[in-house]
């Protein structure tokens, strides 16, 4: 059972029990209190002991936990970079299903002619032959897009189109360590959690299918800046985000409701002028001298066809009825809809206030699940809010292990349809294929909402702490919920009218061992 008073003894020996020094606060180590991480650690020696030194030797203090995943990060992107070797030498000029069969797909080579980077047109200003006439891409990754272009040289368009992909893969290398980086430092006593993005199979296999990363990258350092109690940092690099990808934009939600349950919409509305503003520096320029290339972005999302992935292909497919894309927005958005209620009323009845990185989680979830097209880079948005959202590596690895099947069942399905001799998978295992990435990630969903109903089992909050990531949310009281779970209002807050800084509730104490989610 977890204690319900938070208490911060004193740090015994030259260590903490999670490997701290003596008078700082003790850092979490995940091999002493999740069974899957100290299994994996026997293969460099086993979990962390009682007597370790962390920084001790003649460099111990240049390998710190940060400075280790960043490295890891790179390593896992270099491996990923390898897998396309394939593709890079050959599949992607050559065969019409070469490239699904090694499973080495990426969009970059391909839209380097495509949209017209190796004619040196200008996105959103310069029309395009076919039949999408401007770059389908928002405004930031467009840029970015173009910037790998000029930083391109010269020659046969094979070999240019091989080194756009290695400039962007470059590029891209730099925003994975960003992002493993950023979630390493959101969790000030849980850096080791950084190592779930950083070793996670799906980042290597898919970071360079597209440019999701230079978004999710920003949003990694969107929630650190709100973990550091500063919103309007926080706010201009989530409209930064927003001006790469769309799905960002999901997280102003659970912010707007968490802070509403803590009384801090000030700090809300500081956030949401920062990204406001950041985003319209990056859009209005191209709004208003290429208004066209501008709207297609939002044009193509609207009129595209229900596409790989979704739950709608599912039913389609098995239905032998398409889906138009008018009523499959419709139906999206509904559900989407739906689940932004179901997150509402969790943010303000659960007994304690959630955690952003959970509601976060939930919210990107709820518009992945629901979405008319689900492409295999798009577990990308959920891996850094998924190790801050439930940093258990059982769990995460099985959700893992189903993006990876995915991965591979999508491939393989367009092997199937692309090829003559009709090698590979066939529509019904496309569709388990399907059904298990929705299982995967629902599962994921449920252990989540299981942890904000019952604080208690949260590995976050085990240890007696509030919200790490939360910022001016962390330990702030509640004023305003509803239902009866949420009163009276529980949270790690001072009792109010008393001097003592005794918590109303808290679950677990600093430093204790043994504790299971």
């Amino acid at each position: 059972m977890p204690s319900l008073k938070k208490t911060s003894g004193p740090l015994e020996g030259p260590a903490a029990p999670d490997g701290a020094r003596e008078g700082e606060p003790p850092t979490v180590a995940p091999t002493r209190r999740d069974e899957v991480a100290a299994a994996g650690s026997e293969l460099i020696g086993g979990r962390y002991g009682r007597r370790a030194l962390p920084g001790s030797g003649p460099v111990g203090g240049q390998f710190t936990p940060v400075r280790i995943i960043a490295l890891v990060a790179i390593g896992m992107f270099a491996l990923g970079m390898v897998q396309k070797l394939p593709c890079y030498n050959w599949a992607w000029f050559r065969g019409t299903t070469s490239q699904y069969t090694h499973a080495c797909y990426s969009d970059i080579p391909h839209l380097f002619a495509g949209r017209g980077f190796s004619e040196g047109l200008v996105p959103y200003f310069d029309r395009l032959a076919g039949d999408i006439p401007f770059l389908e891409y928002p405004v930031l990754t467009g840029l970015f897009m173009e910037v790998a272009a000029w930083m391109t040289p010269g020659g046969e368009l094979q070999a240019r189109e091989q080194a756009y992909w290695l400039v962007n893969s470059g590029l891209l290398m730099v925003c994975a360590a960003v992002l493993a980086v950023c979630v390493a430092r959101t969790h000030r006593r849980r850096p080791w959690d950084g190592l779930l993005v950083a070793l996670a199979p799906a980042v290597a296999l898919t970071a360079t299918i597209n440019w999701d990363l230079l978004a999710v990258a920003l949003t990694a350092a969107a929630i650190l800046m709100w973990a550091r109690s500063r919103p309007l940092a926080a706010g201009i690099l989530l409209g930064l985000a927003v001006a790469a990808k769309f799905y960002p934009l999901l997280l102003l939600w659970p912010l707007l409701l968490l802070c509403v349950r803590a009384g801090r919409l000030r700090a809300f509305g500081t956030a949401l002028l920062g990204a406001v503003g950041s985003w319209l520096v990056v859009n209005l320029p191209v709004m208003l001298l290429a208004p066209e290339g501008w709207k297609q972005f939002y044009l193509f999302s609207r009129d595209r066809n229900v596409d790989f992935g979704s739950v709608w292909l599912l039913v389609s497919q098995r239905a032998g009825q398409t889906i138009p894309p008018e009523r499959a927005n419709l139906y999206a958005l509904l559900l989407l809809a739906l689940a932004a209620g179901g997150l509402a009323w969790l943010a303000l009845a659960a007994p304690r206030r959630p955690r952003l990185a959970q509601l976060a989680f939930l919210m990107v979830a709820a518009f992945v699940l629901t979405n008319k097209v689900y492409s295999p880079q798009y577990v990308l948005w959920l891996v850094p809010l998924a190790a801050l959202a439930r940093p258990r590596w059982r769990d995460f690895l099985v959700w893992q292990s189903c993006e990876v099947l995915y991965y591979l069942g999508i491939w393989m399905y367009l092997a199937f349809t692309g090829s003559g001799s009709k090698q590979g998978l066939p529509l019904d295992g496309y569709h388990f294929a399907i059904v298990l990435h929705l299982l995967g990630t629902l599962y994921l969903c449920a252990v989540v909402v299981r942890d904000v109903l019952a604080p208690e089992k949260d590995p976050v909050r085990r240890d007696g702490s509030d919200d790490p990531s939360g910022g001016v949310l962390d330990t702030a009281p509640d004023v305003f919920v509803v239902g009866r779970a949420a009163h009276p209002a529980r949270h790690a807050a001072p009792a109010p009218d008393t001097d003592a800084q005794e918590p109303l509730v808290t679950w677990g104490t600093p430093g204790a061992e043994g504790s299971r989610g």
